[in-house]
C-alpha cells in the first residue's frame, strides 16, 4: 500500500504542477498580448509564480519518501 500511496502522491503533485504552470504561462501570454509594455514585469512575476508552483512536486516527492519508509 505504501508504494501505491507514494505513486499517487507523486502523480497528483506532477499533475497539479503541470496544470498550474500552464495556467500561469497562459495568463502571462494573454497579459503581454494586451499590454506589451508590461512584458518585463509580467515575465518576472511569471517566473516567481512558476517557481512557487514547482515546489508542489518537490513536496510530493518528500511525502512519497516518508510514506515509503514507514
Amino acid at each position: 500500500m505504501g508504494l501505491i500511496a507514494a505513486a499517487i502522491a507523486i502523480g497528483l503533485g506532477a499533475l497539479g504542477a503541470g496544470i498550474g504552470n500552464g495556467l500561469i504561462v497562459g495568463r502571462t501570454v494573454e497579459g503581454i498580448a494586451r499590454q506589451p509594455e508590461a512584458r518585463g514585469l509580467l515575465t518576472t512575476q511569471m517566473f516567481i509564480g512558476v517557481a512557487l508552483v514547482e515546489a508542489l512536486p518537490i513536496i510530493a516527492v518528500v511525502v512519497a519518501f516518508i510514506v515509503m519508509n514507514k
